[in-house]
């Protein structure tokens, strides 16, 4: 099951580098908005500023850390994204 849910998360991180998409941000900003509120479900408003600090954070990194080469932002999110969602399901798993 473990080895089930990495291929996904590696699969859906190459489709999202290739699509340009920052799907990433949608399904990390709650869980990382839930974490820093210490609620059970945090607010949607909460949420929605989380994800915008994230996409800002990431474009901001994508576009300075290799200048004068530019990353496409999608990409900068997969790599951060991916890794902490996985973290998220193995953490779960064990407790």
């Amino acid at each position: 099951r473990l080895l089930l849910g990495a291929v996904a998360v590696v699969l859906a991180a190459l489709a999202t580098s290739q699509a340009g998409a920052v799907d990433f941000v949608a399904l990390a900003a709650p869980q990382l908005a839930r974490r820093l509120l210490r609620a059970d479900r945090p607010p949607l408003l909460c949420a929605a500023l989380t994800g915008a600090l994230l996409t800002v954070v990431a474009d901001l990194i994508a576009r300075t850390a290799f200048a004068p080469v530019q990353l496409p932002v999608g990409v900068l999110t997969a790599a951060l994204g991916g890794p902490y969602l996985l973290w998220l399901l193995v953490r779960r798993k064990t407790r």
